[in-house]
């Protein structure tokens, strides 16, 4: 067994040195505000995507002569950003291993921006035929690698700033930035709906310059992170983070993978799905179902802060446990709400979706998923897990969609309860990385006031 940083090689990144004091850095607060913001304004351009293909884009770049041929060939494009999203996660966390996360964050934050940009600018079918979709996918490729290198740089720049004990409630910050932008994808769909189908959908693109460049001006004042800094004063980057992750420690990326899968392709059935099928299926109107987003989005930015400071107190697990055992059992009362077509009932169907299904998870994961890899492979590790997921929920839509014409509705609800069973599966056979025994160690390190930890206090099983 070879040792690593004094601690064996094979014991996992809890018994690595933590690089930073116990009560984080002077600038952890900017760190996660600032993180927060690039990550509601990449969510905000990759979800519009979503928003606009479950909307629009079935007939502005496909044959409108075939309502579900243009549905399923807009949720096919919307999934190959997803697909390409684990590349993006392996370059971004390679590149934030190996250079810092801090270059990772601006380089993926501006790259998203012209993409995002550019999708308001492509012509129609109707003006260039099958080129509209083939130019669609390029741009979606170029969003999707963005968005996969984005998660693990502001993820990992909060938690390596965050107090020890608060670094559920930190991460969960920058997770908010996703409801955050969702919601405010979703106003600039609803206030554009006014402006005809040529515009509703292009506007909302093309407003997202703006928040590029506020969002490259405050990333460019952040703080690299510490951890890194001293790795690198070291001598401790590792030289090919990617081959070492998984070498080492591909148990904790299929665990977190799982893991992810539940809140991502959830999401991809309960919000991304049933927002088309509200619509497709006459259920709904836009404006209703879209308002209904944003309430659900509204709630869920502080329901994402809450789960994360609550994992602070309870531990990582459990909390991930009782949500992934909601979206279990969640499938079939979602869909028996929203065909009864009545606003309240499809508002609160979102919110559960939303605040309690998907924020319950992603609140826990920038924390957990974190705790689980090593300083020196951590980007790479976390990001690769994250990222990987996003091949399945990138085309459940799609998958949803062809359940639903062959079975109904019950289709897509079991694929719910599906994804969920997986979710309690991966839970179980994860490692707690914030029980009693680490709260205590991290309580005794604040008591002698040392200015930095020895060892970090997270004992691998």
């Amino acid at each position: 067994m070879t040792e690593r940083n004094g601690a064996p090689a094979d014991a996992g990144p809890a018994a690595e040195s933590t690089r930073h004091p116990v009560e984080g850095t002077p600038a952890r607060k900017r760190v996660a505000i600032g993180s927060s913001i690039g990550a509601t304004i990449e969510t905000y351009d990759f979800i519009g995507f979503g928003v606009a293909a479950a909307l629009y884009f079935n007939t502005v770049f496909f044959p409108a002569d075939d309502p579900l041929s243009g549905t399923l060939l807009s949720f096919a494009t919307l999934g190959v950003g997803f697909a390409v999203r684990p590349l993006g996660g392996i370059i971004g966390g390679y590149l934030g291993d190996r250079i810092g996360r801090k270059p990772v964050l601006v380089g993926s934050l501006l790259l998203m921006g012209i993409a995002t940009v550019l999708i308001g600018l492509l012509p129609t079918y109707q003006q260039v035929g099958v080129w509209a979709g083939v130019l669609l996918v390029v741009v979606r490729v170029v969003q999707g690698l963005a968005f996969g290198a984005e998660w693990g740089g502001a993820i990992l720049m909060t938690f390596e700033h965050a107090p020890w004990r608060r670094r559920g409630l930190y991460t969960g910050i920058t997770q908010a930035g996703f409801p955050v932008g969702l919601l405010l994808a979703n106003v600039a769909f609803l206030v554009s709906v006014p402006l005809g189908d040529q515009w509703a959908w292009r506007v909302p693109f093309l407003l997202s310059a703006v928040l590029i460049a506020v969002g490259i001006v405050i990333r460019l004042k952040v703080e690299e992170s510490p951890e890194f800094e001293e790795l690198k004063s070291e001598g401790e980057v590792s030289k090919n983070p990617l081959l070492e992750v998984v070498r080492d420690d591909w148990r904790n990326i299929l665990r977190a993978f799982f893991l992810r899968m539940t809140e991502t392709a959830g999401y991809a059935v309960t919000i991304t799905f049933v927002v088309s099928y509200l619509t497709s299926e006459d259920i709904s109107d836009r404006t209703t179902t879209l308002t209904a987003t944003m309430i659900a989005a509204a709630i869920g930015i502080a329901a994402t802060v809450f789960w994360g400071s609550l994992t602070d107190r309870v531990g990582r697990r459990p909390v991930y446990l009782v949500g992934t055992a909601i979206t279990a059992l969640w499938g079939v009362p979602l869909f028996l709400l929203v065909n009864t077509g009545t606003a309240l009932a499809i508002v609160a169907a979102f919110v559960v979706s939303y605040a309690v299904c998907q924020n319950m998870l992603a609140g826990v994961q920038g924390a957990w998923f974190s705790e689980l890899f090593a300083a020196r492979t951590r980007t790479t590790g976390a990001s690769l897990a994250y990222q990987l997921s996003a091949v399945v929920s990138g085309f459940t839509p799609l998958i949803a969609t062809a359940l639903f014409a062959g079975f109904g509705w019950i289709g897509p609800a079991l694929l719910i309860t599906f994804y969920g069973v997986c979710g309690v599966a991966a839970t179980l056979l994860t490692r707690e990385t914030w029980g009693p025994a680490e709260k205590a160690a991290v309580d005794e390190l604040a008591r002698t006031d040392a200015p930095r930890a020895p060892a970090s206090p997270v004992t691998a099983s």
